[in-house]
């Protein structure tokens, strides 16, 4: 389907600009358990229409953390979860069978069956660290005067691993957003342990923004060889050749861009600090835009879109995880502070057949 008869059709509540641009509306999909707080991180599983949701639960004392991978039916039932304590889950992604998600707290990419049960325990697949040497490099910035900024990164030393995807050959790709790299994780389907390459190393990755994460969702196009990847603090979507090469960026003020997926011909990028998830087309223009905030529920839960982090695709419907997660270290400043449930969103994909329920 070309980009153009995608945008001429949708079910569900959408508005259009003279332009075409179009507006959707979302609505609940689930409320997650009372124990489950922060989802950042939504994976479907392409056959069965499964759910699964990983936490960013980063309270302090760690000791109160319940991170979790939590599997779902498809139409939003809670069937099991994974624990894992104190460290928060980034990434996730379905791949061959099996469920690879980042366990951030542990520099991990782990995976786990698709069918897991209850206590079910991750397998390790690979293990990242400290590179050397221990900052991007610089950046040098153009102003309108015709000056330069330059901008010097301190050593990060932590390897902040956050968007994760994968190719049709099964290798994975990770994003690391204090280090500003990009790894790849050869036949990460089928090797254990795994050697972790570091398939680019940028400025353009790491970020000085408020937001204190750089590069970040990640979304492979096979077909063209691209990779793109979020600047969530930069608010920019980058993309370069999957084998390697220069980054190039093609959107900015994407404000907060935070999960990346690839669906048809757009990418989806949850705008984590405009409440929204946007479509843009592969010139990096905006076509789509899906939600807002509507103020907390009287469960405690948002409506509509807060701080969304995450989507993923099942069926005719785009999934949105409402991450949620206050960031300032001022009180009474954000409505994040007020969650006390947190669920998650959907709205119909533009060029879908039907609505979904």
């Amino acid at each position: 389907m070309t980009l153009a008869a995608m945008l001429a059709t949708t079910g569900g509540a959408v508005a259009r600009d003279g332009d075409g641009h179009m507006r959707m509306q979302t609505r609940l999909f689930a409320t997650l358990p009372a124990d489950f707080r922060h989802p950042e991180s939504l994976a479907t599983h392409p056959q069965t229409g499964a759910v699964y949701v990983g936490s960013f639960d980063s309270r302090e004392p760690a000791s109160e953390r319940n991170n979790q991978i939590l599997r779902l039916s498809a139409d939003g039932q809670a069937l099991a979860r994974a624990r894992l304590g104190p460290t928060p889950v980034t990434g996730l992604a379905f791949a061959d069978g099996a469920i690879y998600f980042l366990n951030f707290g542990a520099s991990k990419l782990q995976r786990l069956p698709a069918d897991f049960e209850d206590m079910a325990v991750p397998e390790d697949v690979a293990s990242f660290g400290p590179l050397s040497p221990p900052a991007p490099g610089e950046r040098l910035v153009s102003n309108p005067d015709g000056s330069q900024d330059r901008i010097a990164y301190g050593a990060a030393g932590f390897p902040a691993i956050n968007g994760l995807a994968f190719d049709k050959a099964g290798h994975a790709y990770v994003s690391d957003s204090f280090q500003g790299a990009i790894y790849r994780v050869e036949r990460a389907t089928n090797c254990v342990p795994c050697r972790v390459e570091v398939l680019t190393r940028d400025p353009l990755l790491v970020t000085t923004g408020s937001l204190p994460f750089g590069a970040n969702g990640i979304a492979i196009d096979d077909d063209e060889g691209i990779l793109y990847v979020n600047n969530a603090g930069d608010g920019r979507v980058l993309r370069m050749p999957l084998r390697g090469g220069p980054l190039e960026v093609l959107a900015e003020s994407v404000h907060g861009a935070d999960g990346l997926l690839l669906h048809e011909q757009l990418l989806w990028v949850a705008s984590n600090q405009a409440d929204a998830v946007v479509g843009l087309d592969k010139q990096g223009k905006e076509r789509v835009r899906a939600g807002h905030f509507g103020g907390i529920g009287p469960d405690g839960a948002p409506i509509g879109l807060l701080f969304p982090a995450a989507t993923a695709v099942q069926g005719d419907r785009m999934l949105v995880a409402n991450l949620a997660l206050p960031l300032t270290t001022r009180d009474g400043d954000e409505w994040e502070e007020e969650v006390t449930r947190w669920n998650l969103m959907q709205f119909d994909i533009p060029g879908g057949t039907s609505p979904s329920p």
